[in-house]
């Protein structure tokens, strides 16, 4: 039984020293756990999402807007907000880490994404509160 050199591992390293230095594993199952749970929480605020808009299908604006002026729909409402855009910020966070392989591209829609993701949870809370608010 002859040994060919094409045989031979390229790289005689043992594999997690060549896979030390590649990155953090320490902060990894925290973003995948916040993805799970926010995911949980989308379905149960889901779920209240589609009832509350459900029974305001033939209502009309005065009772829709009376509706959602409710302390607990308002509450649940900007909950539903902010678990939806953070759920989407950390999905498309894997998404660009995984397939953007240039640096500056990876920062540049990192940063944009957070951006809007601010700018539309601001948005969508303070319409709530207006309405909520009575203003």
């Amino acid at each position: 039984m002859s040994t060919n050199a094409k045989d031979l591992p390229k790289d005689l390293q043992n594999p997690l020293k060549r896979a030390r230095g590649l990155g953090s594993a320490q902060f990894g199952v925290g973003h995948w756990w916040t993805q799970r749970v926010t995911a949980a929480g989308l379905i149960l605020l889901g779920l209240w999402f589609v009832v509350l808009v459900l029974g305001l299908l033939h209502a009309d604006y005065a009772t829709a807007r009376a509706t959602v002026a409710k302390p607990w729909n308002a509450v649940l409402l900007v909950a539903f907000i902010v678990t939806a855009f953070w759920h989407a910020v950390l999905g498309l966070q894997v998404v660009i880490e995984d397939y953007v392989h240039t640096r500056w591209k990876e920062i540049f829609l990192m940063v944009a994404i957070k951006f809007l993701a601010v700018l539309g949870v601001l948005a969508g809370a303070l319409a709530v509160l207006r309405i909520a608010l009575g203003a």
